[in-house]
């Protein structure tokens, strides 16, 4: 009985302790980089927010190359509810679970062709990388990207209209001022 209890107390402390180390896993939210893997430029920043218990990551400052075609302003070639949307502020990925460090069962846009693809993501454990994977049908069949995260001082660099949209208990008029808009297109606008 004694070794029971011994046990018992045992299998307690350990859940206990098992318990905070996963609560303090690092979640995908925030603001993370792309970067073209031939040439190393920044393509795009992402902002990850969680909403109703799945993450969502918006396109949320673009760096088009002098070499890359002109941009549609707003996703032609998309297939659904997102068709005709401006490509900045665009939710891209969509309707990730998390469990620990896998985000899963969520999905990818493509914005160049419209196509949606499954996605799952994976954080390494510091929280400083993430490894995209979009895929068709079966895992195997799909390719993965590594995205780095970014400071949470590179926020002021966004657009206040993606900030007042995703983020909005974090508008500030400084960030306002930095940012004008005119004719009701945002300063990182692709034209």
């Amino acid at each position: 009985m004694r070794l029971k209890t011994s046990v018992m107390v045992g299998l307690v402390a350990l859940f206990a302790a098992v318990q905070p180390l996963a609560a303090a896993d690092p979640s995908v939210a925030g603001l993370w980089q792309k970067v073209d893997a031939t040439t190393g430029k920044t393509v795009i920043w992402f902002l990850f927010v969680e909403n109703g218990g799945s993450y969502q990551g918006v396109a949320a400052k673009l760096f088009p190359l002098p070499s890359d075609p002109p941009m549609a302003p707003v996703c032609t070639t998309c297939k659904d509810e997102r068709k005709g949307a401006p490509i900045l502020g665009l939710p891209i990925i969509k309707d990730m679970k998390r469990t620990g460090l896998k985000y899963e069962n969520g999905n990818i846009l493509d914005p160049r062709d419209g196509n949606i693809y499954s996605a799952m993501m994976t954080m390494s454990p510091d929280g400083q990388t993430l490894t995209v994977r979009g895929y068709l049908g079966f895992e195997f069949l799909g390719r993965n990207e590594t995205w780095y995260r970014l400071p949470d001082e590179a926020m002021k660099d966004l657009d206040p209209v993606i900030i007042a949209r995703y983020l909005p208990g974090q508008v500030t008029t400084t960030s306002a001022m930095r940012h004008p808009q005119s004719n009701g297109r945002s300063a990182n606008q692709v034209h």
